[in-house]
């Protein structure tokens, strides 16, 4: 197929650019090095922008003195265009320079590596460069257009840069907690780079993930994600979490990021950023925390952004083919065992956090799920006991499926046992292959007493589709 006149000389001109910045790049000292080695070297803005974007930076609006609405922001487009219509899927990334380490091409990677072809075309990645040093702005700009022509060219990656002149004061703030002042500014820019970031992504999709640039993704967390919303279609959430660790994997409607936009802004010198989207879900009247597992997203870098100290913080719960997150049918949650305070059965199920904790388990006491509708089980993972109470898991147990549902809906009443506990912990792949059909109920049974009361951390049911 020919294309027309303005598409060829489009498309010859995008590739002469490309062609200048990798002979820009290798000219000179400019190498190819590990990510912990690289240098930046300085390069004017206004130059790199140049080579970037031709027709300069992006002028969204100019009111440097209304902070209170976050957008009114002269953005500095760097690379990529805005795309035509919204996407599914915004991830979004603010990155400065570190004192050790240089993460974002691995992260990048990651999040392009990690996604099909059709999970791509629903999603785009910002990156908000925002250092204070303009030289190194540019050198990462070059860089990660280099390394991801292909990726802008198709309108998967924008990088922007929100100019220093836009920021409020970051002296003379306030030291809560006795930080020191150091610490007071950094985590205080960086709640104003986010909230940057925020306000300019709020128009790309439906739904906005924050992540760090330092991170690792799950194989095909976007579907995960897709998945996730599906779930908790009805309800009133303001944040689903996809990790454990600060602000990675959090996702938001992209409806509410120029009110969260403004809530950083308000508190920026108040405290980290973590602890105030903690605030902002409690005032969207979100009390309990809704986070799925395994988690989709794992922290990879070794040294901190701040001082460039060491920082091997890690997530036990991610998973690195964690596509495919639980259905966990709708379902009624009974047991026999007395409930310790507000730790009932259904916080072992759902996905809004906390565990079940009942008391002196014996031999014969059951923790039973009732489906609203028959389901095709295929895995199903249970894991009981606690970091915080280590004794209090199940030492003696078994996993049932049931069928012919009694008339109170409380249980079933002819079971087929599938497996028993080990250590605590019951999964098990291909259950569909041992039951006739679909299941009504499933059962965890006490096989035998224990003095110890009894956690259930998290039951995880999939299944599949009736033929």
């Amino acid at each position: 197929m020919r294309c027309s006149l303005k598409r060829c000389l489009t498309a010859a001109l995008t590739a002469f650019v490309l062609l200048l910045l990798f002979l820009l790049l290798h000219r000179g000292s400019w190498q190819e090095q590990e990510p912990l080695e690289v240098e930046f070297k300085d390069l004017p803005l206004d130059t790199a922008l140049q080579m970037l974007k031709p027709e300069g930076a992006l002028n969204i609006l100019q009111d440097p003195d209304n902070l209170s609405a976050p957008h009114n922001v002269s953005y500095h487009l760097l690379a990529g265009s805005l795309p035509p219509r919204k996407k599914f899927l915004a991830v979004g990334l603010a990155s400065v320079r570190r004192p050790r380490g240089y993460y974002l091409p691995a992260t990048l990677t990651s999040l392009f590596k990690q996604s099909t072809k059709e999970e791509l075309q629903e999603m785009v990645v910002v990156v908000h460069l925002a250092d204070t040093d303009p030289g190194w702005n540019a050198r990462v700009a070059a860089d990660i257009t280099r390394k991801f022509a292909h990726r802008i060219l198709l309108g998967q990656l924008l990088l922007i840069h929100a100019p220093q002149e836009f920021y409020p004061t970051l002296e003379g703030l306030k030291r809560n907690y006795n930080d020191p002042e150091e610490r007071v500014k950094f985590r205080s820019k960086q709640n104003v780079d986010y909230a940057f970031l925020l306000a300019f992504a709020a128009n790309l999709s439906s739904y906005y993930l924050m992540i760090e640039d330092d991170v690792w993704s799950a194989k095909s967390f976007f579907t995960a994600i897709q998945k996730a919303v599906a779930s908790q279609e009805g309800t009133t959430w303001a944040t689903l979490e996809f990790s454990k660790l600060g602000y990675i994997g959090k996702l938001y409607r992209s409806s509410d990021l120029p009110r969260l936009a403004r809530f950083l802004l308000l508190f920026y010198q108040e405290m980290p950023c973590d602890w105030l989207l903690v605030y902002f879900r409690l005032l969207l009247t979100q009390k309990d925390v809704i986070r799925f597992k395994p988690s989709l997203f794992q922290h990879m870098g070794l040294y901190s952004s701040f001082q460039g100290t060491v920082n091997r913080l890690e997530d036990d719960e991610f998973e690195a083919d964690a596509m495919d997150l639980p259905d966990n049918p709708p379902a009624a949650l009974f047991t026999s065992m007395t409930v310790f305070e507000n730790y009932e059965p259904l916080k072992a199920y759902s996905a809004s956090g906390g565990y079940f904790w009942g008391k002196n388990p014996e031999d014969g006491s059951t923790f039973c799920i009732v489906f609203q509708q028959p389901a095709r089980i295929t895995r199903v993972r249970v894991r009981t006991g606690s970091d915080e109470r280590q004794g209090d898991f199940l030492r003696a147990g078994v996993l049932e499926l049931g069928r012919r549902r009694r008339a109170d809906g409380r249980d079933c009443s002819a079971y087929i046992t599938v497996g028993t506990f080990e250590k605590g912990l019951f999964e098990r792949r291909g259950l569909e292959k041992g039951a006739p059909g679909p299941v009504e109920c499933v059962r965890i049974r006490v096989t035998k007493g224990q003095s110890e009361w009894l956690i259930i951390q998290s039951i995880d049911i999939w299944t599949v589709a009736d033929s």
